[in-house]
């Protein structure tokens, strides 16, 4: 296994731009996935968000943008939500070894205006949310028949999001010999589907379990009423330390916990679909610089949420799914630092919590609320 970027065959003003931010170290989807991809090969990589994938592909386009001095978008990386494009262009512009390498973020909720613009002056490397893409696409706005490199990032995540038409219509548009990266948290029936229309003989790359929540993520359920888990949230924010990331499933339940913890004087902020873009970067930068304690966020909202040191998940709603479950619960105990998971459910929902423990074999602490005295189940 590598254990060093040097030991890649990179160029040197590439290793300059790592150094210089110190990364040194690859993780481990990043020395599985970076050889086969520097070799030109197709790559179908499952790792969880939170693993270093980011890097793992934009490592390959930078050295792949030095050699080629061709016109026109090099590189296209599609991605389910804008928080997680904005990441990425963040990222790229980190690491990129020379200013000619440029980039057009494409998503929706931001102005079109500079998107085009960076588009027109010849962005080397397009980083988009399918939907804004494939307008431009229709609009005649962006033309991608150089692309040699595609990356389809949480590819699990686009196809929930119902992105897999545009994303057939843009793959329609881009030149057939390409070399094609496929990240996805799970490899469940239609992400297999999109691994076969799109990638040819790729290397596979498999990061830990896939459906696993992390090992130092201390699991807690508690069984409560629906009309007591404010109280009990409140509780656990008085009982416990560090900042609190609560999941609800609703735009609406997330108003109105927010709204309740804002009351009783808890610093708290929100996240959710119906906000603009503006609304969910201030929100996410106040709660990561610790202006606000608790987040409240709903599942799509909170898709590419990166955020360091969460010190308590709180599954104030039960997720839909197992994976919906591992998803949340990753956003605390990052890059091996302790976590707290705790899920509310109802009585009538105690088979649901059974089911996700099956799934996932996990066995999680149970505690019964009666107002809220905490006992042990």
């Amino acid at each position: 296994m590598t254990t060093q970027f040097s030991e890649f065959s990179l160029s040197a003003a590439l290793m300059a731009r790592l150094n210089a931010n110190k990364f040194e170290v690859p993780t481990p989807v990043q020395a599985g996935c970076i050889p086969p991809a520097l070799e030109g090969r197709d790559v179908l990589a499952t790792a969880q968000t939170g693993t270093g994938k980011t890097l793992g592909f934009l490592i390959p386009i930078v050295e792949m943008m030095q050699k080629n001095e061709t016109k026109g978008a090099q590189a296209l990386i599609l991605l389910p939500t804008r928080e997680l494009a904005m990441q990425v262009e963040k990222a790229f512009m980190t690491i990129r070894s020379s200013q000619a390498q440029t980039v057009a973020l494409v998503v929706g909720g931001l102005a079109e205006r500079s998107q085009l613009e960076s588009i027109r002056r010849g962005a080397k490397l397009i980083v988009a949310t399918p939907g804004r893409l494939e307008d431009y696409i229709k609009r005649k706005l962006v033309r991608l028949d150089t692309v040699k490199m595609l990356v389809l990032d949480e590819v699990d995540r686009m196809l929930d999001m119902g992105f897999q038409p545009a994303i057939a219509r843009i793959a329609a548009t881009l030149p057939a010999e390409r070399q094609t990266l496929c990240y996805s948290a799970t490899l469940e029936g239609a992400v297999k589907e999109v691994a076969r229309k799109y990638l040819n003989n790729p290397a596979r790359i498999e990061i830990g379990s896939v459906l696993k929540p992390a090992e130092n993520v201390e699991l807690r359920t508690f069984e409560v009423d629906p009309d007591k888990k404010q109280e009990l949230l409140e509780h656990l924010l008085g009982a416990e330390t560090g900042s609190f990331l609560v999941f609800v499933r609703t735009k609406h339940g997330a108003d109105r916990v927010t709204r309740r913890l804002s009351k009783s004087g808890w610093s708290a902020t929100q996240i959710h679909g119906d906000r603009s873009q503006a609304q969910r970067n201030a929100a996410l930068r106040s709660f990561s610089e610790g202006r606000h304690r608790v987040l409240v966020a709903t599942d799509v909202a909170a898709r590419g949420i990166d955020v360091a040191n969460v010190a308590h998940v709180i599954n104030f709603d039960m997720p839909k799914v197992a994976e919906d479950f591992v998803h949340r619960v990753g956003r605390t105990g990052r890059a091996s630092a302790h976590g707290v998971a705790s899920t509310f459910a109802g009585p009538s929902e105690r088979g649901d919590l059974r089911k996700i423990e099956r799934v996932l074999a996990i066995q999680m602490k149970r505690f019964r609320v009666r107002s809220t005295e905490l006992s042990a189940a």
